[in-house]
C-alpha cells in the first residue's frame, strides 16, 4: 500500500534531475490520558531525470524534530555531605525530541562539512552559546543533557533503520515516546551522494493534547485559579473515596 502511495506522489513531482517527495502514516497525533506513545511511517521516492542518476549510490537520512526550547543543565555536586547545585550552562536552543534514521553509519553517507551546513546530527541540531566564564567544561553539560534524553527516548540514533530500494523508494520507522512535548515536529529528508548532501525536503506532524488532557491543560493556562480550585476538588473527593472504600472494607 504504501509503495502505491509514494508512486502516486512521485508522478506529481516537478522535472529536476534528482528530487525527494515525502509522505507521513500521520500527519497529526493527539496526546490523551491514555497516550502511550505512537509509531510514524516516513516513507517517500526518489525521482530521477535520467537512468544514469538512477545508478548512483544514493543513501537516505531522515529525522524529526520537536520544537526547541531553552534548557538549563545543573551539575550536581557534594557538599558538606548534600548534593547541590555546584554550576549551571544554559542552552540557548535544544529540541524537545530528536530522531534520526539512516540507511547506513551517518558518518559513512554524511561529510562533517555537509552535516554543518544542514544542521542534521544532534551535536548541531542543539546550539548553546556564551557558557559563564566559571564553567571550565560547557561541552560537558550538552553531552549530559544528550546522555539524559537519549535514556528517555527523546534522542535517538537509528543507523540502518531507513530502508532504501532500487535507489528510487524509501521508508523508516519513527517511534514517537509518551512524553512529548506540543507543537509542530518537523520532518526532513536528505538525499546523499559521495557523503553530500544533493537534495532535501521537509514535512511537519502536528501534536497536540485531545480529550481531558487538552481541558485540563488549557484551564491550568488560561484559568489557574479556577484550575487550583478543580484540582483541590479532585484531592478532596480522591481522599473521601478512598477512606469510604476503607471503612467499607473494615466493616
Amino acid at each position: 500500500m504504501w509503495r502505491l502511495m509514494i508512486l502516486c506522489l512521485a508522478l506529481a513531482l516537478p522535472a529536476k534531475a534528482q528530487d525527494l517527495v515525502l509522505g507521513l502514516s500521520e500527519s497529526e497525533v493527539a496526546i490523551t490520558t491514555t497516550f502511550d506513545g505512537s509509531d510514524i511511517l516516513v516513507f517517500g521516492a526518489i525521482k530521477h531525470e535520467s537512468i544514469e542518476g538512477a545508478q548512483a549510490d544514493l543513501d537516505i537520512i531522515v529525522t524529526v524534530e520537536g520544537p526547541k526550547q531553552p534548557v538549563t543543565v545543573y551539575q550536581k555536586a557534594r557538599r558538606l555531605g548534600i548534593w547541590v547545585n555546584a554550576a549551571e550552562v544554559e542552552v540557548d536552543e535544544a529540541p524537545s525530541f530528536y530522531a534520526i534514521s539512516t540507511t547506513r553509519p551517518i558518518w559513512d553517507i554524511l561529510s562533517a562539512t555537509d552535516d554543518q551546513r544542514n544542521q542534521i546530527t544532534l551535536s548541531r541540531a542543539i546550539r548553546s552559546v556564551g557558557a559563564p566564564e566559571t564553567v571550565q567544561d560547557p561541552a560537558a553539560f550538552t553531552a549530559a543533557l544528550m546522555r539524559i534524553r537519549q535514556n528517555e527516548g527523546l534522542y535517538q540514533l537509528r543507523e540502518g533503520n531507513a530502508t532504501l530500494i532500487d535507489n528510487t523508494l524509501f521508508n523508516t520507522e519513527v517511534s514517537l515516546p509518551a512524553n512529548l512535548v506540543e507543537g509542530a515536529y518537523k520532518v526532513s529528508v536528505y538525499l546523499t551522494q559521495d557523503k553530500a548532501v544533493i537534495s532535501s525536503f521537509s514535512s511537519s506532524i502536528d501534536v497536540r493534547k485531545a480529550g481531558l488532557e487538552r481541558l485540563l491543560y488549557n484551564l491550568a493556562h488560561d484559568q489557574p485559579y479556577l484550575y487550583g480550585i478543580v484540582a483541590l476538588a479532585i484531592a478532596i473527593a480522591a481522599g473521601w473515596g478512598a477512606s469510604a472504600v476503607f471503612r467499607l472494607f473494615q466493616s
